[in-house]
């Protein structure tokens, strides 16, 4: 197999040189003692830049998202999501294993819905009922295509929880495409993260999705939050000693793979461009940011086309039955991309 190119995640990215120096020069100490210098300034720079006190770095953002709703929830409480969220599909099943809550779920668009939606499922005060505690919200959502909330339905969500005394989180693993592709590619404002980081009670962050570190995301919010966090984090095997040499990386990707990533955001569209002209795709989701996500018309699923595109060099991932996911990131250039769309108009999915 003549490999073109790795399309299957974001998190497939390898450390470059420059990270790498990075993390071999991080000063480190203990991070349960609070003695890792690198990691207290790299959690105190998230806080600042999303407009909040505080902030926890994890291994994960499965860890992170599942700490979150450990501090807001009790047991027999129930969180609202949509029913493409991360928290409820990919995690497994940990709201109910890890915090005894139940989940109500919402048929949005490609991930996103409305205040109306969430109000029109909120649980009467009433014995009978679980407790709706929590409204969660995936910014960009991986399996809506990367889709992009707009600004102005979050801040309708935002002014609803606060009348509803209902905390939001925000799954923001990819939140760096979606306020990239907002600003229309160019690099946001400090002023924009803060204002986008203010609508939410709690925030989890990745950079091993799009901005390339080997591993870790960040958990955001008040010092009281965080506080608790902190005890959750503990309870789930989290604690952490010389971490700095992660930190040190995410910091790395901050500060030099942040500006990049209208780079992938417009790859993919030309990806997405190439496949909705092909015979056999039925349908492509909207192309906002750097994930692709196809539907193959029936004669072909989507696991043997996967097959066959790995024999053509071209790597991606079934989605479902009759669909495909394919993800640009960082390690991926623009010849690669060139040809994958050239193979692309060659292969099954054209006949």
């Amino acid at each position: 197999m003549d490999l073109k190119a790795d399309f299957r995640s974001d998190t497939l990215t390898r450390p470059t040189l420059g990270m790498l120096d990075a993390m071999h020069s991080a000063k480190t100490g203990d991070d349960v003692f609070a003695e890792d210098l690198t990691t207290e300034d790299f959690q105190q720079r998230c806080a600042q830049m999303f407009g909040h006190e505080a902030a926890l770095f994890c291994p994960s953002g499965t860890m992170t998202n599942q700490i979150a709703i450990n501090v807001h929830v009790q047991p027999g409480d129930e969180v609202v999501c949509d029913r493409m969220s991360h928290i409820y599909n990919y995690e497994g099943g940990g709201i109910a294993r890890n915090s005894g809550a139940s989940v109500r779920l919402l048929r949005g668009d490609h991930g996103r819905f409305k205040w109306e939606d969430v109000a029109a499922e909120i649980n009467p005060s009433d014995s009978h009922y679980a407790r709706t505690s929590l409204v969660s919200l995936e910014d960009t959502c991986n399996r809506g295509g990367g889709s992009v909330w707009k600004l102005s339905d979050i801040q309708s969500i935002r002014e609803g929880c606060d009348a509803s005394t209902l905390p939001l989180h925000l799954d923001g693993a990819r939140c760096w495409n979606a306020m990239v592709a907002r600003a229309g590619d160019v690099l946001p404002s400090a002023e924009d993260w803060q204002t986008y980081g203010r609508l939410f009670d709690s925030i989890s962050v990745c950079f091993s999705k799009g901005l390339g570190a080997p591993v870790g995301s960040v958990l955001i919010g008040s010092k009281d939050f965080i506080a608790k966090a902190h005890r959750s984090r503990k309870v789930f095997g989290g604690g952490m000693r010389q971490i700095g040499v992660l930190t040190a990386a995410c910091n790395y990707a901050l500060n030099n793979e942040l500006p990049r990533l209208h780079e992938d955001h417009k790859r993919a569209k030309q990806i997405g461009n190439v496949l909705i002209e092909l015979s056999r795709v039925v349908a492509v989701d909207p192309v906002e940011t750097n994930i692709v996500i196809f539907e193959i018309a029936d004669g072909l699923t989507a696991a043997e086309f996967v097959k066959t595109a790995t024999q053509d060099g071209i790597l991606c991932f079934a989605f479902g039955p009759q669909r495909v996911r394919m993800v640009v990131h960082r390690d991926l250039n623009q010849a690669q991309v060139d040809a994958t769309c050239e193979a692309l108009s060659r292969s099954v999915l054209n006949h």
